[in-house]
């Protein structure tokens, strides 16, 4: 009999199913024009600034990238007002998840996370040997009494995105100090902050999590430059944490991780105000008129501060995801998450806005 040569966790491993590519759909239903509202992307476009950096490096990417990162990570960290060593970059949000299951995680630890919440947390997890414990939400708020409930001395890790990804609700500053309050210090606590940009004017988002690290060490900030400023397509993330944590991160992040037109990239992202302004107001428009739509129709949807919203519209979100397909406009629906009349769209322009309207209209009453 031969050894089984696969790392024993592949045995029951699921991993993450991204949607169709827009080109499959077009060619599948005879489509010229896809809207695709279902990974949470920016759809006003790169930064200026940004493209314009790119733009002068691309022909220089027959060379490696500074392994480091030393610029973008001084120019991060004047920013965010933190020393250079409490910053780590990686190959986009979920990337640098990947490292901290990499960096804390053994078999048998505990991670603790909201249910519904990003699907990486628990996958990532389940490939080191950890247990993911979901915690669903109460009346749309994070039920931190129940994570509070459920840690245990195996509990290694707790995720809280806040914005949340898929529901877009948030963390509030009364509900993060009484987490802060009652977790031990052993525990890794992260804070997946990818959409913070959109929710950051809000009184009641508690936008200064970064300062954490100085009186809880064992505190990770997780953010991203795909969402405000529009560069997914090159995968740029990054960590801020104590000194002792992101020296342990390094060890086992990717050495050439960061490619080049990424780098160059953020760092003018970074400087273009101008951009970060016009993307959060005009993504502010878009939520005002789905969450508008949604309260037209009696349905029900979580108050978002983020670029998406998750609503309940009532009929399984697998058959009006296949006709709205069908129909050139690509969501995600909420039976992924195991909620069944559940869907979230992301923001677009407002023609975009107009279309979804219109064609999950046209699904809704047929």
């Amino acid at each position: 009999m031969s050894k089984n040569i696969f790392r024993k966790q592949l045995a029951t491993f699921k991993s993450y199913v991204p949607g169709k590519p827009i080109e499959e759909v077009k060619r599948e239903y005879g489509l010229d024009e896809i809207q695709k509202l279902a990974s949470n992307e920016n759809q006003f476009g790169p930064s200026p600034l940004a493209i314009e950096a790119i733009r002068e490096e691309i022909d220089k990417i027959n060379f490696y990238p500074e392994a480091t990162a030393v610029d973008l990570v001084k120019d991060l960290a004047s920013y965010l007002n933190v020393k250079p060593e409490n910053v780590v970059v990686g190959n986009g949000g979920e990337g640098l998840i990947w490292v901290i299951a990499m960096t804390f995680l053994n078999e048998g630890d505990e991670i603790l996370a909201a249910d519904p919440s990003f699907d990486i947390y628990k996958i990532s997890g389940d490939l080191m040997g950890a247990k993911t414990i979901k915690i669903p939400f109460v009346h749309k708020k994070f039920d931190f009494k129940s994570f509070v409930s459920n840690i245990t001395e195996n509990t290694k890790l707790i995720y809280v995105c806040s914005p949340n990804n898929p529901t877009g609700n948030i963390a509030s500053k009364e509900e993060m100090d009484y987490l802060l309050a009652n977790i031990p210090d052993d525990v890794v606590l992260i804070l997946d902050e990818a959409y913070y940009e959109f929710a950051e004017e809000f009184d009641e988002y508690p936008s200064e999590n970064i300062k954490l690290i100085a009186s809880r060490p064992n505190t990770i900030i997780l953010r991203s430059f795909s969402k405000i400023y529009g560069i997914a397509g090159v995968r740029l993330g990054y960590v801020v944490t104590s000194e002792a944590l992101a020296a342990e991160m390094n060890k086992v992040r990717q050495t050439l991780g960061v490619n080049r037109l990424a780098q160059v990239g953020a760092r003018a992202a970074l400087k273009d105000e101008a951009y970060k302004k016009y993307a959060v107001e005009e993504n502010r428009k878009a939520i005002d008129a789905l969450e508008g739509y949604f309260a037209s129709k009696g349905f029900d949807y979580f108050k978002s501060y983020s670029n998406f919203v998750w609503a309940n519209i009532n009929t399984h979100s697998k058959a009006v995801f296949e006709e709205l397909q069908k129909r050139g406009i690509i969501i995600r629906p909420g039976f992924l998450w195991g909620w069944d009349n559940w869907i979230r769209v992301n923001t677009g322009t407002d023609r975009q806005m107009k279309l979804f309207i219109e064609k999950l209209e046209e699904v809704l009453n047929n």
